[in-house]
C-alpha cells in the first residue's frame, strides 16, 4: 500500500510540474488569476478537483 501511495504522490508532484517547467509565464498568469478569485470560489474549485479524483479512483481501481 505504501508503495502505491507514494506512486501516486510522485505521479501527482510531476503532473503540477508540468506546467511551470514548460510555460513559466503562463503558470505565474495563473497564479495571479487565482490570487484574485474569492475564497468560496478556490473552494468549490478544490471540492471540483477531489470530486473527480474520487470518482476516476474508483473507477479505474
Amino acid at each position: 500500500m505504501w508503495n502505491e501511495l507514494l506512486a501516486a504522490f510522485g505521479l501527482m508532484l510531476v503532473l503540477e510540474g508540468i506546467l511551470p517547467f514548460l510555460s513559466p509565464g503562463s503558470f505565474r498568469q495563473t497564479l495571479h488569476r487565482m490570487i484574485q478569485l474569492e475564497d468560496r470560489v478556490l473552494r468549490l474549485a478544490g471540492l471540483t478537483s477531489m470530486g473527480f479524483g474520487l470518482v476516476v479512483l474508483y473507477f479505474f481501481r
